[in-house]
């Protein structure tokens, strides 16, 4: 049988309180005891060692709850964990109701994606290749890197997840992932996707700097009314190839969201009278003169 971190901090606590209750139960036994002892010194003795064991009783009892508090935490900056790869897991569609409508509308312009997600037939998880095209990364990842599966919660502690949930109910503003990992290179290719309802939602991708093992968190933070209620599936990669996949469920409508209108002020054209030109009579040349003909003299 395989003993983990949090099994054994639960055992420890479960013996140092049993150990709390004999030591407060042996020390009243001896009080007690005490009393009947007709000489006053071994009365005296023994007195003092039932209140001896009754305070050991109680250090133990302090002693479980830091260990219950503290323990676990304090274990794993000492022993890190080493998550063992999971299965591949099988992406399940939620398939909807298809109406049959009776009017027939006037097909509109659909806009293409730039990044769409086909889903295979064996439901394996793929990097689309217009995400691969944006990689900076010059490093080849280790091909051993492992990630435990991954917890959905709406806040954390010590870098644990509070309250996990499987389930989350709208109003939401953003969920918390937290998971483990192994044998990580630094500077590697990393990614991570959201699907909702098997549609790219957002995406991230850039290179890895945090350490070669570990615990790791991260935040999927949305506007209020872009939390739809459907499945939702989170998936990482290290270079092209996947490493976990998580799945969780958001209920209920989000809230609408809401636009300020804004006053714009219209201008109103200003006419200006133009300059009408009064036209002026033209000059008239005078009539030329007809020169007479001169008298032609006679012999």
């Amino acid at each position: 049988m395989n003993l983990d971190i949090h099994a054994a901090v639960v055992m420890a606590v479960i013996i140092a309180i049993l150990a709390a209750l004999f030591g407060i139960w042996s020390g009243l036994r001896l009080i007690r005891k005490s009393r009947k002892l007709a000489y006053f010194r071994l009365r005296r003795k023994q007195m003092a060692a039932g209140w001896r064991t009754i305070i050991f009783g109680l250090v133990l009892v302090g002693f479980a709850f830091l260990v219950g508090l503290f323990g676990e935490p304090v274990s794993y900056h000492f022993f890190p964990p080493s998550p063992s790869p999971t299965l591949t897991p099988t992406i399940s569609l939620t398939p909807t109701i298809s109406l049959s409508p009776t009017i027939s509308l006037t097909p509109t312009i659909t806009l293409t994606p730039a990044i769409s997600y086909t889903p295979t037939a064996t439901g394996t998880p793929f990097l689309p290749v217009a995400i691969e095209t944006q990689f900076a990364s010059k490093i080849t990842p280790n091909a051993s890197a492992v990630f435990s599966p991954l917890t959905f919660s709406l806040s954390v502690k010590d870098r644990l997840a509070v309250n996990p949930q499987k389930v989350f109910q709208n109003p939401l503003s953003s969920i918390i992932v937290t998971y483990s990992y192994d044998a990580m290179t630094d500077g590697s290719q990393w990614t991570a996707i959201l699907y909702a309802n098997g549609q790219i939602l957002k995406y991230e991708t850039g290179t890895w700097g945090g350490s070669t093992g570990g615990f790791g968190q991260y935040e999927l933070n949305l506007p209020a009314e872009q939390w739809l209620p459907g499945t939702y599936q989170l998936v990482f990669f290290v270079g092209t190839d996947w490493k976990v996949l998580g799945e969780f469920r958001v209920m209920g409508n989000p809230p609408t969201a809401t636009v300020s209108p804004t006053s714009s002020l219209t201008r109103t054209p200003t006419l200006t009278p133009s300059v009408t030109h009064t036209p002026v009579s033209s000059w008239t040349p005078p009539p030329t003169d007809t020169r007479w003909p001169s008298p032609t003299p006679t012999k």
